[in-house]
């Protein structure tokens, strides 16, 4: 019998959702679009409006099913993507500690501009 696979510890991903990407390789390469999941085993994302792939679906009037071609989002891997600025300027993410009232925690900063990327709240 085959031994089992050890489980792949989770990938550092440093786009989050709701973050603002932009697509620098494969068949939809220059493309934007928001993070609407994020992966972090497999180290894929979703982005909408990006890897559109369709599926052939059987109607099934019992679950509400309507049958037909449904299109969705297929998962687009993280390093295939750059987050983008408040100004449209794509960027690799580095990391700052800040220190607010004593308690200090680590902020994303956009490498290119130096902008902070994490909204307060």
């Amino acid at each position: 019998m085959p031994r089992a696979k050890k489980p792949e510890p989770p990938r550092r991903i440093r786009i989050r959702k709701n973050d603002v990407v932009k697509v620098i390789g494969g068949r939809d390469k220059g493309k934007t679009g928001r993070v609407i999941s994020v992966d972090r085993g497999s180290g894929r994302l979703i982005v909408e409006g990006v890897n559109i792939i369709k599926r052939h679906t059987k109607a099934n009037p019992a679950q509400q099913i309507k049958g037909g071609i449904a299109e969705r989002e297929g998962s687009i891997h993280a390093s295939n993507v750059m987050i983008l600025t408040s100004g449209g300027v794509p960027t690799r993410v580095g990391f700052k500690v800040e220190t607010a009232g004593g308690k200090a925690r680590r902020v994303r900063i956009a490498r290119k501009t130096g902008e902070t990327l994490d909204k307060k709240g």
